[in-house]
């Protein structure tokens, strides 16, 4: 586990795109690259976008999606999309939706699709953020996705913003190559604490095989010492 403290929240978006960039111009082949939704990454994705990237290369998907429709206000997807996606070459994968499906059947196709794009079966970056109880992704306290054992995208009901989301799991994270989780703001300096002393979903993402890199700035990092 890597921290890196940038000066500001706008220096912490500019470095975490430069480290995109870089880990997709370096891919020998194709590079697959999970994104997260959050005003954080949306920073970032504003800033990657000026970064010159071999696109054609980068299969990008939602480390988690909501259960609305592609264009609803707060799908991750269109926010990814309008900030992004629609503005490069790569090839971008979202969950299905439709008011006829349901949400675990979305979430096993949506695997399947992701699984049929990796490189070596691992997926290469996947970018978190942290949400001001320790969820991650769209991995809650206290909801039954914490718990998946060998699934690697599910559907998870969450009570606490009554919502149904459809999210990676551990399973995945956990064979991933990279994982940048990024933090900003001095109201997520507490889960900032507990996530990195392992108290919080979040606090989690290291138990496995993946690199993870922990970019924050200093107002989250406030408490840290």
């Amino acid at each position: 586990m890597e921290l890196v403290v940038h000066e500001t929240s706008e220096a912490t978006a500019t470095a975490a795109a430069l480290r995109i960039a870089n880990e997709i111009q370096a891919a020998k082949n194709g590079f697959t690259l999970g994104l997260a939704g959050g005003s954080t990454p949306a920073a970032t994705y504003a800033a990657l976008r000026r970064h010159t990237v071999d696109w054609g290369r980068v299969d990008a998907w939602l480390s988690d999606e909501r259960w609305v429709p592609h264009d609803h206000q707060r799908s991750n997807g269109r926010m990814a999309a309008e900030i992004l996606m629609d503005h490069v070459e790569a090839r971008f994968h979202r969950p299905g939706w439709s008011e006829f499906m349901e949400p675990d059947v979305s979430a096993a196709l949506y695997e399947s699709a992701i699984k049929a794009v990796l490189h070596d079966g691992r997926p290469d970056l996947i970018l978190l953020g942290l949400g001001d109880d320790g969820h991650t992704a769209s991995l809650f306290p206290g909801t039954a996705a914490l718990d998946e054992e060998s699934r690697w995208i599910v559907a998870n009901h969450v009570p606490q913003v009554q919502e149904t989301r459809v999210t990676v799991t551990y399973p995945m994270l956990w064979n991933t190559r990279l994982l940048m989780v990024l933090v900003v703001g001095e109201n997520k300096a507490v889960a900032l604490k507990d996530s990195l002393a392992g108290k919080t979903p979040a606090g989690r993402v290291g138990e496995g095989d993946a690199k993870v890199e922990w970019h924050v700035d200093t107002a989250a990092a406030s408490l840290l010492h």
